[in-house]
């Protein structure tokens, strides 16, 4: 059976590790840890979309069997920048995916130095603590193209039918602006926005809606810049038609923002 593809709002910094977080992030906790269940076998391998990793010009894949640890965050406690999430990488996996990139007609070039950002180990330490699935990124493309996201998670939709569960991280609602004083009504808008784009709608509509997300409500308020939004053009473009539902939906994290999740299939 096909496996479904996930867009998730992975929460700030390295909250699994921090005491203090655990209250706000509960439900966020929830949802992860009830991901696993969700899927029809247990995966040959996850395929993470962070929108912590960006490349010029193409996409960037990862080649590292043992992929290092990046601690791409500041201001955090210092046992935080000693994390390990020790999940394998996957050369099929991996020489797979470049195929799938090359045949789509899609530039990548490999990176044997990449480590695991925190978009990626961090909702992976909740999802799988026993770090026993292997793991391997994909960058995002830092011109934010909408369509050529869609594309690249086209070119991936037969990983799905080979075991492979594709992730698409990011956040729904990301101004760090104003996500700890003012965010709360745009955060709202724009999730109900996405709530109608992606679960309500057509789904025949679905994508083109993506496309123009900056004609949302409070669009651009949500998402002064899109990286953490690009995750989600790729997940919905490796869903096909497949409907889709929100799996994580909270409106108490920071200052009464609203995050979402969703899967797809």
């Amino acid at each position: 059976m096909k496996m479904p593809v996930y867009f998730i709002s992975h929460g700030g910094g390295p909250w699994p590790y921090m005491p203090e977080a655990q209250q706000m992030y509960a439900v966020l906790t929830r949802s992860l840890q009830e991901i696993p269940g969700q899927l029809n076998r247990k995966p040959t391998a996850v395929l993470m979309i962070s929108a912590h990793w960006e490349a010029n010009g193409g996409f960037l894949l990862m080649s590292n069997p043992k992929p290092p640890m990046l601690y791409d965050y500041y201001g955090f406690p210092e046992h935080t920048y000693t994390i390990q999430y020790p999940a394998p990488g996957s050369a099929t996996l991996t020489e797979r995916t470049a195929q799938l990139l090359q045949e789509a007609g899609l530039p990548y070039a490999l990176d044997a130095q990449r480590g695991f950002d925190h978009g990626a180990f961090v909702p992976m330490a909740v999802m799988y603590p026993d770090a026993d699935i292997p793991l391997v990124q994909l960058s995002i493309e830092t011109h934010f193209s909408p369509q050529l996201h869609i594309a690249l998670g086209r070119a991936l939709t037969p990983l799905r039918d080979e075991g492979v569960l594709i992730i698409g991280s990011g956040l729904s609602y990301h101004n760090l602006r104003e996500i700890r004083s003012t965010g709360a009504v745009p955060s709202a808008q724009f999730d109900a926005w996405l709530q109608q784009a992606i679960v309500q709608g057509p789904v025949e509509q679905r994508l083109q809606q993506l496309e123009n997300w900056e004609s949302a409500p409070a669009a651009r308020r949500a998402h002064p810049r899109e990286d953490h939004l690009i995750p989600l053009m790729v997940a919905a473009g490796a869903a096909e038609d497949d409907p889709a539902v929100c799996v994580y939906h909270d409106t108490g994290t920071f200052a009464n923002i609203t995050a979402s999740s969703f899967r797809f299939g």
